[in-house]
């Protein structure tokens, strides 16, 4: 019986889609089903090849990555990994839905490219494991028309919430907390697969007036910018990229800097952060262990950590020694999470004080701090 991973490989560039074929061909436990040169030929392909993953690049001509997603994911939940440049618009197709992400390498130099082909061969196994969550249709939005079905086009379907229809979200009503707790508190959260938009939904359900939050989101170097400028945008506190030396404070959440180790040390009266390039840590640089055993090490006031979805066990041994040195902590539940791994294992070795929905983190976090 063949259990390997179907995939199939959707990108316009006939070079660079040679090349992941020829990459993960050679993988034990994955087996390519064929290839899409654009979202057309995708369309038409994956009732014929019942793929059980789509790697696909972002950008293609025609029909884009985005609105592919889009019109796919309603009817066919099919985990996408997406292959993509430096570019904002990844994270319009992770709200669209699809579960991660890999930064396209310089093909020519040899590290960019096993350093791509190995992310790439462990996202696309954790992908086949992922809970494909879909955006709800927007009220709002206008029906699309049907394209016809003998010019290969695709269907249509749901609408569904995009980053503009994000940045329209209010906070909870939340009462303001007192100016003693928002001194006297620091909030490290951590998370993988699905944590972009996880993350999100946490952030923009919280008030400006939030005690000053780390955040370490596995992603590579160059798109961490682009995602605390993006949250930043929606979200009532101010978010931006950390560097080293900021001082963490009420109302900003710093995010860990692709390619560098976030950990938090006092200076003087205040926190900071440090970050600095550095070995991979449970597999990960940014790695979420290495952010919350200094918050459990060296912050001696009242502290909060949150771990959420993601392969592996990244976070949960820091999220251990955060309780252990009187943290309360937050695990995102299974339901929610669209990968139930580095949660699982937090809660599973006794790390995680109270588990909740994605959606409601935010409440159960709001009322620690209130008490």
């Amino acid at each position: 019986m063949n259990n390997s991973i179907k995939v199939l490989v959707v990108d316009d560039s006939s070079l660079f889609r040679q090349a992941i074929i020829q990459n993960l061909s050679t993988q034990a436990g994955i087996e390519i089903v064929g290839y899409a040169i654009n979202a057309y030929d995708a369309k038409l392909k994956i009732p014929q090849l019942k793929p059980d993953v789509l790697t696909m690049d972002v950008e293609m001509p025609g029909l884009n990555g985005i609105e592919f997603l889009k019109q796919l994911l309603p009817t066919n939940p099919l985990p996408v990994v997406l292959v993509s440049s430096l570019n904002l618009s990844v994270f319009d197709a992770l709200s669209a839905g699809a579960v991660d992400f890999v930064r396209k390498p310089d093909m020519s130099v040899q590290n960019s490219k096993d350093a791509f082909f190995a992310s790439l061969v462990l996202k696309v196994k954790t992908a086949a494991k992922a809970k494909v969550r879909i955006s709800a249709p927007s009220p709002a939005a206008a029906p699309q028309p049907q394209a016809p079905s003998q010019s290969g086009r695709l269907g249509a379907a749901p609408a569904v919430h995009t980053a503009s229809s994000q940045a329209a979200a209010k906070p909870m009503p939340f009462p303001p907390l007192p100016r003693n707790v928002l001194d006297s508190t620091i909030i490290g959260l951590g998370a993988s697969t699905g944590g972009t938009e996880a993350t999100l939904e946490v952030l923009k359900r919280l008030p400006a007036n939030i005690p000053g939050m780390v955040i370490t989101q596995h992603m590579p170097e160059g798109f961490t910018a682009m995602y605390a400028q993006r949250l930043n945008r929606i979200c009532a506190m101010e978010v931006r990229e950390a560097k080293h030396g900021d001082i963490i404070k009420p109302g900003l959440a710093l995010i860990a800097p692709g390619a560098k180790q976030m950990e938090v040390v006092r200076s003087g009266r205040n926190y900071m952060v440090q970050c600095r390039p550095g070995p991979k840590v449970s597999g990960h640089c940014p790695s979420v262990d290495v952010l919350f055993n200094s918050i459990a090490k060296n912050v001696a006031i009242n502290k909060v950590g949150i771990i959420m979805t993601g392969m592996g066990r990244d976070g949960a041994d820091g999220l251990l020694a955060m309780r252990q040195s009187g943290a309360f902590t937050i695990g995102q539940d299974k339901d929610s999470c669209v990968v139930y791994g580095m949660p699982m294992v937090a809660f599973n070795i006794g790390a995680v004080c109270t588990q909740a929905s994605c959606e409601n983190i935010s409440s159960v976090l709001m009322n620690h701090l209130k008490k």
